[in-house]
């Protein structure tokens, strides 16, 4: 006796190009939700785009950029752009021989910068996406990384046949998010690529130069703040992987970056709190010279550093500088249980600190202004002003 099997035909794929073409013809010929055969992310942006009345099927073509957009668009991303010139022209260089270009888009889905590599004369989509003013938002070419970030804040990759425009479908691309002080979107950075895959991790390599950039964000944000920099792994220090919060003179934290984000179970907007130890003892971390090993309320153990971040942008690191406290020295060996350094008793503001730190590099150079800039790292204009204020 013949059993009939009752299974489909095609349960199982034998490429993932199988298994994208069944999603594509579940959702857009049947109606049905093609759960599990790609991603969640891209299979929202579908559904996105179909509830906009969408069809995968239409040319998609972008508007001459005029010269006024064109001026606006960089103008109103002035602050990102600065934040992002060093990242971007280090990502270039990585970049450099894989046919890759790095987009920085901001949070409405606009390009404002782009590293167009040398060579690539077959392309055919991506010149027309890769100029500045031009949207790249989904609502304009639907389903892409890009697109997906700036609706969701989230990193993502879409390969080829998941971009839901089928004049998309020879993209690769992954993006990442970089966010403002208040941990909202404030732009996005793209890799993509025409015609193949990515040779490489695409999505780690654009998640850490984002990361960068949201870092240097944030840092040029930090007018008058006492920036604390922290993590467990004291080689990370400085990188884009390390935590930054930024303290006011009150004692209030004013942002912090996505990584220290993950460090506190709870929000708070009081540094005491937060960091489990006084305004005090946070701002002694200015005169260790090197790293010093905390715990935090949570009972994780972090090494810290910190630095005063005047209005001009400049930062002002009591390591770099090579200055010594007044008081001795204590073992800079971490402690089986490791506690705060000892400080003073008195709970000196962050303006304070900052003065009192100016005037014992200016007493060290012997009164010379422009050798106390260089040491510090700020403009002389600053000192300047600093001696005006005490007369």
């Amino acid at each position: 006796m013949q059993v009939l099997s009752t299974l489909p035909s095609q349960l199982f794929h034998a490429t993932p190009q199988q298994r994208l073409d069944r999603a594509r013809r579940q959702l857009f010929d049947e109606g049905i939700r093609p759960t599990g055969l790609v991603g969640e992310a891209v299979i929202q942006s579908w559904l996105r785009c179909v509830g906009a009345r969408r069809d995968p099927r239409e040319h998609v073509e972008f508007e001459p950029v005029t010269r006024s957009r064109v001026h606006s668009t960089l103008n109103r991303n002035r602050l990102l752009l600065e934040a992002a010139e060093s990242g971007l022209a280090e990502l270039k260089l990585s970049l450099a021989g894989t046919g890759c270009r790095a987009l920085l888009i901001d949070a409405t889905g606009v390009v404002v910068r782009s590293s167009q590599p040398a060579g690539e004369t077959c392309e055919k989509v991506l010149p027309t996406l890769d100029r500045v003013g031009v949207n790249v938002a989904e609502g304009v070419i639907g389903t892409s990384a890009p697109g997906i970030v700036t609706k969701t804040g989230r990193a993502c990759t879409v390969l080829g046949g998941e971009h839901f425009f089928e004049t998309a479908h020879l993209l690769y691309c992954a993006a990442a998010p970089i966010r403002d002080v208040a941990g909202g979107l404030a732009g996005v950075l793209d890799l993509s690529i025409e015609s193949r895959p990515f040779g490489f991790d695409a999505e780690s390599l654009v998640m850490q130069y984002a990361t960068a950039i949201e870092n240097r964000l944030l840092l040029a944000r930090a007018e008058d703040q006492l920036v604390v920099h922290f993590h467990t792994n004291p080689t990370l220090l400085e990188t884009p992987f390390e935590a930054l919060a930024g303290i006011t003179g009150e004692g209030r934290v004013a942002w912090l970056n996505e990584v220290a984000r993950r460090y506190f179970g709870s929000a708070t907007e009081d540094a005491e709190m937060l960091f489990g130890v006084t305004l005090s003892q946070l701002g002694n971390l200015l005169r260790r010279s090197e790293s010093t090993l905390m715990r935090l309320p949570s009972g994780i153990a972090v090494w810290m550093r910190a630095a005063l971040h005047a209005r001009d942008g400049a930062s002002v690191l009591v390591a770099a500088c090579g200055a010594q406290s007044a008081q001795p020295a204590e073992p800079e060996a971490p402690l089986p249980d490791p506690v705060p350094a000892v400080v003073p008793k008195a709970s000196p503001r962050l303006d304070a600190l900052n003065r009192e730190h100016i005037d014992h590099i200016l007493a060290a150079c012997g009164g010379n202004v422009s050798s106390a800039a260089r040491k510090l790292g700020v403009s002389r204009g600053l000192i300047y002003r600093h001696l005006r204020g005490r007369r």
